[in-house]
């Protein structure tokens, strides 16, 4: 059996989600895309494992996959086959070959979301499907001082909507907050995320731009006795998985 690790690029505008199971569970993923093609490529039933699992809308610029085969194609010939193969918004950008005991998601470091937040006064009729606009500018410097609270291990459990009952803590490696005069892009580094996690930090910390939040509410969502709540997951569509981060 050969180990096949793919690092793609996807719009996720019109999927529901890298996987949809239980209640509500759907084909139209790009999980499913990709196994339809891997299946009518190899004619195996194969197994698919990501680096991350990304949520309704969210975009990838560097999603990574690995699943086991048979197939003596090259790796060439893999990578043409599936970009011919796939959705147009779903790309194939490279392919590897990983020793037996790879897996994309148990070998990941981290992983790496950015949000792109739109600040021009003119929203970009170009740009609306993959930015969120902000009609007004948000304060970066008092997100960056509320980005600094959340920094290192935590439980995260008010930043989710996790259900299931297992551990809940994550380590946040870094937030990074860039602005222009047309866009303001946040960077969120963490060993791993719990669902729905990088949309409600994101959430919570422009709530804090905007004036709506106090920065200092940080510490009380993070706090297991305090009953203050994180804001409502972001819009998705300025949302894209990065970059799943592996030892080099």
């Amino acid at each position: 059996m050969r180990n096949i690790l793919l690092t793609l690029e996807y719009d996720g505008s019109r999927y529901q989600g890298w996987q949809r199971l239980g209640k509500g569970e759907s084909t139209n993923t790009v999980s499913n895309k990709i196994l339809e093609v891997l299946k009518k490529m190899t004619n195996e039933d194969v197994e698919l494992f990501c680096g991350a699992r990304t949520e309704v809308g969210v975009h990838a610029y560097g999603q990574v996959v690995n699943f086991k085969t048979t197939t003596d194609m090259t790796l060439l010939e893999i990578k043409h086959y599936m970009n011919r193969y796939l959705p147009m918004d779903i790309a194939v950008l490279s392919v590897e070959e990983k020793p037996e005991r790879f897996h994309a998601s148990l070998n990941a470091k981290s992983r790496i979301y950015l949000y792109r937040v739109a600040i021009a006064e003119v929203p970009s009729v170009f740009d609306r499907k993959y930015t969120y606009h902000s009609f007004k500018k948000p304060d970066t410097e008092l997100m960056k001082q509320a980005a600094l609270l959340l920094a290192g291990k935590h439980d995260f459990k008010k930043f989710s909507t996790v259900k299931k009952n297992k551990s809940t803590e994550k380590e946040i490696l870094n937030i990074d907050i860039y602005e222009d005069l047309e866009e303001i892009q946040i960077t969120l580094e963490a060993t791993d995320f719990l669902h729905n996690m990088p949309r409600m930090i994101l959430s919570t910390l422009l709530d804090i731009g905007l004036g709506i939040r106090r920065k200092e509410e940080i510490d009380q969502i993070l706090s297991p006795t305090s009953s203050t709540v994180a804001s409502a997951p972001c819009d998705p569509k300025g949302l894209y998985l990065q970059e799943v981060v592996y030892d080099r």
